[in-house]
């Protein structure tokens, strides 16, 4: 921006001539063509809120690939926005360390019955008095339609208008702040959504030789790959210092393509830690492929590119303990409860092994990283909404077990992770759902029943729900009045007892916690897990992960916490015992 007017810019190297045109002022004029395929104008009298397009040879219009903001969706005009014009009151803000870090994953379009960033602003004092640490937000970039999980954004640098404007989203992260919360937020840097990037038809923005489970994948080295690599650099820096947010959740990284001398990952990870102005900020990356190397630290212990990975090992290995579900996720997990310890002790449970259902070798060696390079959770959005029926949990295992899971979640060293709801065992399934319109519907509902082929039919339960239905989009939608109910209560004091015991006990404890630090042994069904803490003290978990009380041996040191039933010599069913030792 200028200091008055507008400086526009549009990088088309596919395409010889583009025109602006502000709606507005019926104002259309050519761009002068640069350097580098960049065309550019400067327009004096343009000001903030008037709507603009770019005009392409064949008259055809497309909004900004950079708006900051789609009032009309992805196929309207782009808006003027000031970056400068919201006033923060987070001066002083610096974040908090990765250590203390209780993250709780959230959907802005279900969150609360408005499904809004502002309606957020009211749930954020609930969510500091649980003793939650930080939230993670769900895709925002602009996608298709009035509702959808956000993994089909089209306009990465615009919060989609259906949650509202860009000053509210910068309130949301200005009150978090002023609660002690951090804000982080689920980039997808993997694939654009299947309507609205009309990026494409000007730029080399997809490599056409390579693909995705969801489309073309995003070109990061060949011709032109350059930009395209700045263009997505530039967007995580605009979210980490324009929006303030405290880092960022990369989805999927295994399916980001980049055979190129210097991964893309890589340079990501450098610039974000050099641009930020002295925050804590965490980066965080979901990875099927158990790449250890993302997540090495320095000689100082602090991460050298990534904080921490999803745990999908340890969740796929517990759920098979507890539900006994074999298919889908869970089929290279099926009875094997050594997966469980080496997942607790040393992160990943696949370290190079075999997987049969996969038909892939998977993973690297792990046990050196320390337990906060990994990210541990009993559901978030997939395991919930990838599921033909959005069930959650405590919907699939007795409460006994849930609270085991719970237990095991937030008493662990790993860094813990609730999905939106799951402190109250909420009712409300999370569907998947889209809104991408009349065209594309067929292949969504397509690519959802191969999603969940895996799956046993539940004839008694009907068809699974229509993902273009907004219905599906309302049953996923939080109730919070069930907070009030008897059995909700109970299940939000529980939650808010072991978190003031993390926060007390275990995260002081974190702090230059090394790699090599867990151990674990397997007796039938009786797992033992020992951590090496950062202050010299020792952690463990004892835990009877069968239907029968069993005979055991003594704990060491001081119990913090029973989960279940238990004296000296037996632990009974689905019992975990976490105690500390010098």
């Amino acid at each position: 921006m200028l200091v008055e007017g507008v400086r526009f810019r549009l990088w088309a190297p596919n395409i010889p001539s583009v025109s602006l045109k502000i709606l507005d002022l019926e104002f259309e004029h050519p761009m002068t063509q640069c350097r580098g395929g960049w065309h550019e104008i400067e327009v004096p009298h343009a000001l903030a809120g008037m709507h603009y397009v770019f005009v392409l040879p064949d008259g055809q219009t497309v909004p900004d690939p950079a708006s900051r903001f789609q009032p009309h969706d992805v196929h309207g005009p782009s808006e003027i926005i000031d970056p400068r014009s919201y006033r923060w009151t987070d001066l002083g803000w610096r974040g908090r360390p990765w250590e203390e870090m209780i993250i709780y994953e959230l959907h802005i379009g279900t969150f609360t019955p408005e499904g809004t960033f502002l309606a957020a602003i009211d749930k954020l004092k609930a969510l500091q008095e649980l003793g939650i640490t930080a939230i993670e937000l769900m895709p925002v970039a602009d996608f298709p339609g009035r509702w959808n999980w956000g993994y089909d954004g089209a306009f990465l640098y615009a919060p989609d208008s259906s949650y509202g404007r860009p000053e509210h989203i910068k309130a949301l992260v200005d009150a978090a702040h002023g609660l002690g919360l951090c804000v982080f937020l689920d980039a997808v840097y993997n694939h654009f959504g299947p309507e609205g990037n009309y990026l494409q038809s000007y730029a080399p923005i997809v490599n056409p030789d390579r693909h995705t489970p969801w489309g073309g994948a995003i070109n990061y080295d060949d011709a032109g790959a350059a930009q395209v690599r700045e263009f997505i650099f530039a967007n995580a820096r605009h979210w980490l210092m324009e929006y303030h947010f405290d880092g960022l959740r990369l989805d999927a990284v295994q399916e980001i393509q980049d055979i190129g001398p210097r991964h893309m990952l890589v340079e990501l990870a450098e610039q974000l830690r050099r641009v930020t102005d002295g925050r804590h900020i965490h980066l965080i990356v979901e990875n099927s492929d158990n790449e250890a190397g993302w997540l090495k630290r320095g000689l100082d212990g602090e991460p050298w590119l990534y904080n921490a990975q999803w745990n999908d090992d340890l969740h796929h290995s517990l759920h098979n303990a507890l539900t006994e579900e074999n298919a889908w996720y869970y089929a290279d997990f099926d009875k094997k409860l050594d997966l469980v310890g080496r997942s607790l002790a040393e992160g990943f449970g696949f370290q190079g092994e075999y997987l049969e259902h996969e038909k892939r070798f998977k993973g690297e060696p792990s046990a050196f990283l320390p337990a906060t390079a990994f990210v541990a959770y009993a559901q978030n959005h997939d395991q919930i909404g990838n599921r033909p029926y959005g069930e959650r949990i405590t919907d699939i295992v007795s409460s006994e077990k849930a609270r085991f899971w719970t237990a095991i979640n937030l008493l662990s060293p790993q860094i813990p992770l609730l999905f939106m709801g799951e402190e109250w065992h909420a009712k409300q399934p999370f569907i998947f759902f889209s809104d991408v319109g009349a065209e594309l519907a067929d292949k969504v509902r397509e690519g959802r029943r191969d999603e969940i082929k895996s799956f046993l039919p539940q004839p008694e339960k009907g068809h699974p729900p229509d993902p273009l239905s907004e219905d599906t989009f309302k049953t996923s939608k939080l109730d919070w009045s069930q907070r009030e109910e008897l059995s909700h209560r109970e299940a939000l004091a529980h939650y808010r007892q072991l978190i003031a015991l993390r926060r007390s006990e275990i995260i002081p404890r974190l702090y230059e916690m090394d790699g090599n630090s867990g151990r674990y042994e397997l007796d039938g069904s009786i797992l033992t897990v020992a951590w090496q803490l950062g202050d010299g003290m020792r952690l463990y978990l004892l835990a009877n992960f069968s239907d029968q009380a069993l005979s055991c041996g003594a704990v060491g040191g001081d119990v913090l916490w029973i989960e279940g039933h238990f004296n000296e010599t037996v632990i009974g069913p689905w019992t975990a015992v976490f105690s500390l030792a010098q």
